[in-house]
């Protein structure tokens, strides 16, 4: 069965972007980069894996799903489909609903929409982000990896919502990177 797997940078005090939505201040340069690309190269945007010359290749998933104001920085951009050939899921409620190639963007209940792609053969399904989409998805989610950054964002957009409840977790594997970076890998109880 496909699983559900929350891969997302996190900063060492758990925000995922700062206070406004900014992202810029996590290292994007070093061997944790180097890692991503060549084990999860899927994970990078369609531009960003062009411009590093990374071919396409799906090594883990062929699904990522996430919230609007995940979206809204490649919409911005002129980018509408960041992930392809991922089949991409938005959830929005103030965005027009569309599908066009492999994207899709809905207003449907997030976790009804997953359980029925973990319900159909492929690989796993990529929880990109964010907070609010995470805590709707959080009985869903089977894996946690966290890019832990070394930088602060006090006052930051967390990982969960507040409405999210706890849940235990069970640390799978650990790995640290000479660019300060760790990526923690946590099984969801």
């Amino acid at each position: 069965m496909r699983r559900l797997v929350y891969f997302i940078a996190t900063t060492a005090d758990g925000s995922i972007a700062g206070p406004n939505g900014e992202f810029d201040f996590f290292p994007m340069e070093g061997d944790h980069i180097a890692a991503q690309v060549a084990e999860l190269p899927e994970t990078l945007p369609r531009h960003v894996r062009e411009l590093l010359g990374v071919p396409t290749r799906q090594a883990r998933f062929d699904t990522v799903v996430m919230g609007r104001a995940t979206y809204e920085p490649a919409l911005s951009a002129g980018l509408t489909d960041p992930y392809a050939p991922l089949e991409t899921i938005v959830f929005s409620r103030t965005l027009p609903a569309r599908a066009e190639g492999a994207l899709r963007v809905t207003s449907e209940d997030p976790a009804q929409v997953v359980r029925g792609l973990k319900a159909r053969e492929g690989r796993d399904i990529w929880l990109c982000g964010g907070g609010k989409l995470a805590s709707a998805l959080a009985g869903e989610i089977d894996e946690i990896i966290l890019k832990v950054n070394p930088v602060l964002a006090p006052g930051g957009l967390r990982l969960f919502h507040d409405s999210a409840t706890p849940r235990a977790l069970t640390l799978r594997s650990r790995r640290e990177f000479e660019s300060g970076v760790s990526w923690l890998s946590f099984e969801v109880s």
